[in-house]
């Protein structure tokens, strides 16, 4: 048919990625919802654990992202939004695959049009600034899992899993 799209499977699937490597994954608890405009992505972790501060989330999504996934530990804090549309243009901007936020985001109206995964707990319209220290690349545990900087994660419309695969990317 002139003019049709090709519509293909995707090429992996969190359940058949669980199905096929079972216990090398984690999957974590089913806390988040997506909030960008990628329903699905994968990538290699980088992290950073903040306090109710957007500024390190921004300089982080500022490098070169190279379909990594920026896993951002915000404590669970629903009070102020660390992240929201003009920061997930940043990481479109640099190649970032996805954000994972254990916190608060918030502009999700414009975020849901920017083709990058973004998973959060909650909405918030209060930006956050706090100027509390931060780390970077160090392992966040947070939703029941460990998130490793150099691990792979994997979110799709079943959930959030985390580890190592052989040949899934």
């Amino acid at each position: 048919m002139d003019g049709a799209e090709t519509v293909t499977a995707p090429e992996w699937t969190t359940a058949d990625l669980s199905d096929a490597h079972g216990v090398r994954l984690r999957a974590a608890a089913p806390v988040f919802r997506s909030y960008g405009g990628a329903a699905r992505f994968a990538g290699e972790i980088s992290t950073l654990r903040v306090s109710e501060d957007y500024r390190p989330v921004l300089a982080a999504l500022a490098e070169p992202g190279a379909g990594r996934v920026l896993v951002v530990d915000g404590g669970g804090s629903l009070r102020r939004a660390i992240l929201g549309e003009r920061l997930l243009g940043v990481a479109a901007e640099n190649g970032w695959s996805g954000v994972i936020v254990n916190g608060a985001v918030r502009d999700t109206a414009l975020t849901q049009g920017i083709p990058v995964g973004l998973r959060a707990l909650a909405t918030v319209p209060v930006r956050g600034e706090s100027g509390a220290p931060t780390e970077r690349d160090v392992p966040v545990e947070f939703a029941g899992v460990t998130f490793t900087p150099g691990e792979l994660v994997w979110a799709d419309a079943d959930g959030i899993i985390v580890g190592r695969a052989e040949g899934a990317t």
